[in-house]
């Protein structure tokens, strides 16, 4: 069988390709490694955090449409001109590289393409060999393999991602972020030239170490570019004015706890460039404003902050501690995701809940006094009660007993798995069961849950679970109706008082504070129509922090954050009630409304908000079975008859001037429990060369029993006693005194005296 030319060169050539084929397929380029290190960003792509790969390097990942087009020009323009059509080499410049090399007797240029270039960042030779023929033989077949493999898009991300851009440094988004604090996007024309630039002699031209050798080889480009026609002569004068000045490269640690949780979220997933929804701008204040004041902290002392707008539930600022760079403090602890006592901050929750349950009102009566629960007695944090109170008063002021009062008729078991419905979730000890404590702080729970919970109240009783990851779904849980949100926002942003609207331009911020036992957490929660903040300060291995609470130390970093929060003012004016939230006039003792209270019976007035018109009586009084209502047969001069009056909780008669009506036949109000030791109406003096007068008493009565005795001056509990035990006061004022003796059952004696003199 008699073969022809034409057969032969066909096998001749199938046997080159197929050659070609298999050398390509024994001997593939060697890929960059899937291990490309992190970057963290910001909702705009500024770095929050970088991460080294395993070989040391800082890259950020970008695309060829995601780089400034004025770039892409530079760096073709000045280094491949034909990318596009070459087959990843130029036969013209490597006839002139092998022209000057022989010449010159050694390499002058290379003649190396965009791709020859790629192939040489992949497959690096041996330092020896960097310049020698068989070295650039072997970057043309690397770079003929390239081009085999993958598109001209493809390879121009490779260069993009992995050209050497100085220290550890690669890419050219890296590079802009590293030294000109900017996306690679937003590059100016001397700004891109300079990194096109930069890959011809990365350690040498470093623009932070060397700008007059960096500011030249950008020169060269700029002169390059205009002799091509790639940019006008007068672009590339313009471009050489600007002056090269750039930051030193450094690690980025803007938000380092949000970025470490992001990154850790992301651990398994593809992609070495995490998104988070964290602002920037917002992030670098709260950090100043986080240093502005640690050192004003005692030793070990931490803080954390959480900003989150309330729409989209995305936070907007993360602060796990104060400073990440102060070991001391325990920086690498996460306070934001730290379980801590809240204190009285869900003191807002439970009032919600009672408005829920139609118990009160916003000016239903509670009482602040002494109290017992079941042997649970609880004080308020400055140690005095104040009597009657609304349910306005005592969430603004953060009283304690009538908290555990609500509490107590509610149901701590419920309270509990209500907040864990709403996404708060209280931690206790192994085994222990809801109590009363859970108001004061007696579980643990996070700051983020926090700020999660009290979204609800702007958002008609909707919480929301903070969303640090832009792709995190959106959790959103009922926590309370919106009638409840509105109202307990009102109380917390100045009083909810229906008849005093807020004024124009007045910016409202509902917030709350609560402090652990012990001084171990101080907090300060706040909500904005746009924003909710919360801070945390203590210390992270919770040890006490004597002096320092939520009111004056967690509180004014709120009102800075608030301040500087974008949007301006938010709302301001009179907010519109939902539909169900209504004023309601209602009358103390009894909490019924003023339009049905006898004239007699209204002792006080109250305006207040209420659901669905609802007026619940007054709670129970627990020291009696009958109702504050009293209906009695009183025997006069002019005979016997029925007469009824409006009587206060037996707690509340010691704040009480006159506690009913004066009744015919009606014996004086009193009490087997007697203050001894002085007499009501007693004019005291000090004696001379003293500034104050000093007292002993005691209670007695045999009613009184065991129980404990609150002894209060003017109103302000001083200490406690047992009857019978010598008391000591001390008057350092002039003037009018009333001193007050309570037990647990509600029993009191209450003296009036003068002091002169002082």
């Amino acid at each position: 069988m008699r073969v022809t030319r034409r057969r032969v060169v066909e096998l001749t050539f199938a046997a080159l390709l197929a050659t070609v084929l298999l050398l390509d397929l024994a001997f593939p380029p060697p890929m960059p490694p899937g291990d490309r290190g992190a970057v963290v960003v910001a909702r705009d792509g500024t770095p929050l955090r970088t991460y080294t790969s395993a070989d040391g390097v800082w890259r950020q990942p970008v695309t060829p449409e995601q780089v400034s087009p004025l770039y892409l020009q530079a760096l073709l323009g000045y280094e491949d001109r034909w990318f596009y059509w070459h087959p990843g080499v130029n036969p013209v410049a490597l006839a002139r590289a092998a022209w000057q090399w022989q010449r010159s007797g050694r390499i002058v240029s290379g003649g190396s393409t965009l791709t020859m270039q790629v192939a040489r960042i992949i497959d690096p030779p041996a330092a020896r060999e960097a310049r020698t023929l068989k070295a650039k033989l072997r970057q043309v077949l690397r770079a003929l393999q390239l081009e085999l493999r993958l598109s001209k898009r493809e390879i121009l991300t490779l260069y993009l991602n992995h050209a050497p851009m100085g220290g550890i440094v690669e890419g050219v988004e890296m590079a802009s972020r590293s030294y000109l604090g900017k996306s690679s996007g937003t590059l100016s024309e001397a700004e891109a030239a300079l990194l096109a630039a930069l890959p011809q002699a990365p350690s040498r031209l470093r623009p932070d170490r060397a700008p007059q050798a960096a500011q030249a080889a950008r020169d060269k480009v700029l002169a390059r570019l205009a002799e091509f026609g790639v940019w006008t002569q007068a672009t590339a004068a313009d471009a050489r004015i600007e002056r090269v000045a750039v930051q030193a490269i450094r690690a980025q640690w803007l938000a380092p706890l949000a970025a470490e949780r992001a990154r850790a979220a992301q651990r398994g997933r593809r992609g070495a460039v995490v998104h988070t929804t964290v602002d920037v701008e917002l992030q670098a204040t709260v950090e100043r404003q986080l240093l502005d004041r640690v050192n004003a902290l005692p030793p070990k002392v931490s803080m954390a902050v959480l900003v989150m707008d309330n729409d989209t539930l995305e936070v907007l600022a993360y602060a796990g501690s104060a400073d990440f760079a102060d070991r001391e403090r325990a920086a690498h602890v996460d306070m934001v995701r730290g379980v801590r006592s809240p204190g009285s901050t869900l003191k807002p929750f439970l009032y919600a809940m009672a408005l829920d349950e139609g118990l009160v009102h916003s000016e239903s009566l509670l009482i602040d006094a002494p109290q017992s629960f079941s042997g649970y007695q609880p004080g308020n944090f400055q140690a005095s009660f104040s009597g009657p109170v609304s349910v306005a008063e005592a969430l603004q002021k953060s009283l304690n007993v009538p908290a555990v009062d609500l509490l107590d008729r509610l149901g701590p078991a419920r309270f509990a798995a209500t907040l864990r419905a709403g996404g708060l979730k209280l931690r206790m000890a192994r085994g222990a069961e809801p109590n009363l404590s859970l108001i004061l702080g007696g579980a643990g729970t996070t700051l983020e849950e926090l700020v999660g919970a009290y979204r609800a109240l702007a958002r008609g009783g909707l919480a929301g679970q903070p969303r640090l990851a832009p792709e995190a779904p959106r959790l959103e849980a009922r926590l309370m109706s919106e009638g409840a949100a509105f109202i307990v926002r009102d109380i917390l942003e100045g009083g909810g008082h229906p008849d005093r609207p807020y004024t124009e331009g007045t910016r409202r911020v509902a917030w709350k504070t609560g402090t652990s036992f012990g001084f171990r957490d101080a907090w300060a929660v706040g909500v904005t129509e746009r924003h909710t903040v919360g801070v945390w300060v203590g210390r992270p291995d919770g040890t006490p922090n004597p002096g320092h609470f939520g009111a004056n130390t967690a509180a004014p970093l709120l009102q800075d954050i608030v301040a500087g929060l974008p949007g301006g003012q938010d709302a301001t004016g009179a907010r519109v009630p939902p539909a169900g939230v209504g004023p309601l006039t209602s009358c103390w003792p009894l909490g019924l409304r003023a339009e049905s209270t006898a004239p007699e019976h209204c002792v006080q007035r109250r305006m207040g908000w209420a659901l669905q018109g609802a007026a619940p009586p007054t709670l129970p009084d627990r020291a009696r079975s009958e109702g504050l209502l009293v209906t009695g047969l009183a025997h006069c001069a002019e005979g016997a008859a029925m007469q009824s009056h409006a009587r206060w909780p037996v707690a509340l008669e010691p704040w009480i001037k006159t506690v009913a009506p004066a009744r015919c036949g009606a014996a004086a109000g009193g009490t087997a429990l007697r203050i001894a030791g002085l007499e009501s109406g007693a004019v005291l003096k000090p004696v001379p060369g003293r500034r104050a007068v000093d007292i002993v008493v005691t209670a007695q009565g045999q009613e009184a029993g065991g129980e404990r005795l609150y002894w209060l001056l003017d109103g302000t509990q001083q200490l406690r006693s047992r009857p019978g035990e010598p008391v000591a006061l001390q008057l350092a004022r002039s003037g009018a005194h009333s001193l007050t003796v309570l037990d647990e059952s509600g029993r009191y004696h209450r003296i009036e005296f003068m002091v002169s003199g002082i």
